[in-house]
């Protein structure tokens, strides 16, 4: 599926994470407050028509709460916008 995003926005691919399970097997929820980060797969433009200073391939650390969570060819994706990118991972 190709995908384009609108306006300021960046599709991300999430680094997949591993859950932590107590000794007893319960399953430990991650919590907001915790480093989000994944790959850049596609970008939308500035509002002007510039284009973003991400590029699809980036690995970046994101934040805020104002995202959709998509499922592309069964990963998990999720939409932010460009002021949500907190830094990039080099």
């Amino acid at each position: 599926m190709n995908i384009k995003p609108l306006g300021e926005r960046v599709l991300i691919k999430q680094a997949k994470t591993s859950e932590e399970r107590t000794k007893s097997g319960l399953y430990i929820p991650k919590s907001n407050s915790e480093r989000k980060e994944g790959t850049i797969i596609a970008v939308g433009a500035m509002n002007d028509g510039r284009p973003l200073p991400v590029k699809p391939g980036d690995h970046v650390i994101y934040g805020g709460y104002s995202s959709e969570e998509l499922e592309i060819d069964g990963e998990k994706h999720i939409m932010v916008e460009l002021k949500d990118i907190i830094a990039m991972v080099e």
